[in-house]
């Protein structure tokens, strides 16, 4: 029985680059930028199957869907003859750094609380 990587492919099987997937230079993953995704997206939508994509590229044909579809919903807002004011951009960007520094407060007050140091200052005692 073979063992199955990352990449999906068997351990003894060969990559592209004439490496066996279990060397370090064969486990290495290739990054996947948009031009990439969007030229198996498009290799999609012209009709070809995903399952045989999925295969060729290495992907998990789960992923190759959702490429699909995001790049779906872009073309979406692209299409919208009201883009998304400047302001309600703005906001949302706002909204989102907002949440994540609470968040990074929650978990730094968290490990101050491990670590005895001085109680939070939204307890009362």
């Amino acid at each position: 029985m073979s063992r199955v990587t990352e990449t999906g492919m068997d351990a003894g099987q060969e990559g592209r680059c004439g490496a066996r997937s279990d060397e370090p230079e064969a486990r290495s993953e290739v990054r996947w930028g948009a031009r990439r995704k969007e030229g198996v997206v498009v290799r999609l939508l012209r009709g070809e199957s995903l399952d045989l994509l999925a295969r060729q590229t290495g992907r998990p044909a789960g992923r190759i869907a959702g490429w699909r579809e995001e790049f779906l919903a872009g073309g979406r807002e692209g299409l919208k003859s009201r883009p998304a004011a400047i302001e309600d951009v703005a906001l949302r960007d706002a909204q989102r750094k907002i949440g994540e520094l609470s968040m990074q407060v929650d978990i730094l007050n968290a490990l101050l609380e491990r670590k005895g140091g001085p109680p939070s200052p939204r307890r009362s005692k």
